[in-house]
């Protein structure tokens, strides 16, 4: 799944996006990096469920309301398990 969704923004940034661009010469993506490039980076990094629900909450706050600027992909979050260490059993006094 991850493959299908990352070769399917490398056709959107080959073949759509300067298409689009053609159209509307002015604009240009708020962000940095732009929004297919974050997309590609979260499904890389998180994988394809969380990566995409990160690329659509990007692409929510692409908007003229927003302020845009700097916004890259979250680190992940790698969760250790908790172990608790054994001591060795001292006898009481």
């Amino acid at each position: 799944m991850t493959r299908i969704l990352l070769a399917a923004l490398v056709f959107y940034r080959r073949w759509l996006s300067p298409a689009l661009y053609s159209l509307n010469p002015g604009g240009g993506c708020r962000y940095v990096p732009t929004c297919s490039e974050y997309a590609s980076t979260a499904i890389a990094t998180h994988g394809p469920v969380r990566g995409t629900a990160l690329a659509a909450w990007r692409l929510l706050r692409c908007n003229p309301f927003g302020c845009g600027g700097l916004d890259n992909v979250p680190a992940r979050v790698t969760h250790k398990s908790h172990r608790q260490s054994v001591l060795p059993h001292e006898p009481l006094p």
